[in-house]
């Protein structure tokens, strides 16, 4: 298996990938780019920044909305946790998390230090991005139920292929660097909640930075790192799987990406929606509910289960507050998960009110909210996100319009629209440095 995806990685032609998943590919980097610029004021970021700072280092990639460059492994790491700092970044439910985070991160970071073209980038991250759907396949849910952050143990094996891609190493070479990404596979659930989570994502991009770059120089790894012996897929309990394998250089996956319209976690998704549309058909006012009910699948409750947040971070963790927040504000966007607005007495009073519970038939996006009020009505309503996906125009419109909102307080609108136009015409860029000189300028 890791012969042949590292045959896969280094061979395919990127003229053979349909230019609607090169469009997909930017969609998903302008969203990128976008949450990781609202994550530069956030603790966690200027930690990291202060860290790399007492590091020095060459001046070789860009800090993503800070105009300071840093090695390129030491931006890989800031900009990826930047990106997943505030959970509002892309998410696949076949990747079981958030594969646009470190992705973007590393090919970015490696791209200004190799100058590499804006056509080379776009097809790194979609071969990246396949070759980790395929090992998602293999041991994605093992690795999840088991308690590991996919976002990071996935994410360093896509990362690590898309980086070997944009580097243009050979099979021997990109095999090194696949097991080199492997073994640096980690990320555990217990962090959701805390600035861990996020840097989870920093890690595997730094980590897949660093692991192509040694593998360009003949640094070696396991040829059968991921189906060997005591392998990726042996420690995680997954298997092989021969028929997503069979779908190398077929199909590409980013179509069923889902960008974030709601700061929280992806699996409280469903429920916002499901209350949201309750509300809004209905009339229903928050002083007039006497009951919540949210019923999901039982991952989604295992990874969003907090049940009165203290912070920010924890209410995007929280079905109750979700669905409590979304009733009583309507505004799910980065200004419903801070300190202050978890502690809102109006949104407590209605968590009170609320149950969550698992169901062993809900599939894991779906949630059914039943909200009951004291005039005796009783309202329900059915949301599977992961189900209702955007086609790629209406994905284009409704990320472009997430872009600007985030963007324009902190670039200026002149600015922000120019980097909207730079990166829908990234294939265009001969270099993309010229990219990020236009976010940060």
């Amino acid at each position: 298996m890791t012969r042949q995806l590292a045959q896969f990685v280094a061979a395919t032609d990127q003229a053979a990938i349909p230019d609607a998943f090169y469009e997909h590919a930017k969609v998903a980097l302008l969203d990128w780019i976008g949450v990781t610029l609202a994550s530069r004021e956030e603790p966690l970021v200027k930690l990291l920044l202060q860290f790399v700072d007492h590091g020095g280092g060459n001046e070789q990639s860009a800090i993503v909305g800070y105009g300071v460059k840093k090695t390129a492994t030491q931006a890989a790491l800031v900009n990826g946790a930047a990106s997943h700092a505030m959970d509002f970044d892309d998410t696949m439910a076949e990747f079981w998390g958030h594969p646009s985070a470190s992705l973007f991160a590393s090919l970015l970071a490696l791209g200004e230090l190799e100058r590499k073209n804006g056509r080379d980038l776009l097809a790194s991250y979609l071969i990246g991005l396949k070759a980790g759907l395929v090992v998602a396949d293999s041991v994605g849910e093992e690795m999840y139920a088991g308690g590991f952050h996919c976002t990071s143990t996935l994410g360093i094996i896509a990362s690590g292929a898309a980086c070997a891609r944009l580097l243009g190493l050979d099979e021997p070479q990109t095999t090194n660097a696949l097991g080199l990404a492997a073994t640096q596979s980690f990320g555990l659930k217990g962090s959701f909640g805390t600035m861990c989570k996020p840097f989870h994502a920093g890690h595997a991009a730094e980590g897949a930075v660093m692991g192509a770059l040694l593998a360009r120089e003949g640094f070696t790894g396991a040829d059968d790192i991921l189906e060997g012996p005591n392998g990726l897929l042996e420690a995680f309990g997954g298997a092989v799987n021969d028929y997503a394998m069979g779908s190398l250089g077929r199909t590409w996956g980013v179509e069923r990406l889902a960008q974030k319209y709601h700061a929280s976690c992806h699996w409280t998704h469903s429920a916002i929606e499901a209350a949201s549309a309750i509300k809004t058909k209905n009339g229903v006012q928050p002083q007039d509910i006497t009951s919540i009910e949210i019923i999901c699948s039982g991952i989604a409750l295992a990874t969003a289960d907090v049940e009165q947040p203290r912070t920010g971070l924890e209410g995007k963790f929280s079905f109750p507050y979700c669905v409590a927040n979304a009733l009583v504000t309507g505004d799910t966007g980065l200004a419903a998960f801070t300190d202050e607005a978890v502690r809102s007495p109006e949104i407590s009073s209605l968590i009170e009110k609320t149950t969550v519970r698992s169901h062993p038939k809900a599939e894991n996006f779906d949630s059914r909210v039943i909200i009951e009020t004291g005039g005796g009505e009783r309202y329900v309503e059915d949301v599977n996100v992961m189900e209702e996906l955007p086609a790629l125009d209406e994905k284009r419109v409704r990320v472009r319009e997430k872009f600007t909102g985030i963007a324009s307080p902190i670039l200026g609108a002149r600015v922000a629209e120019r980097v909207v136009e730079a990166v829908l015409n990234l294939e265009n860029f001969d270099d993309v440095s010229q990219l990020i000189a236009v976010v940060n300028s």
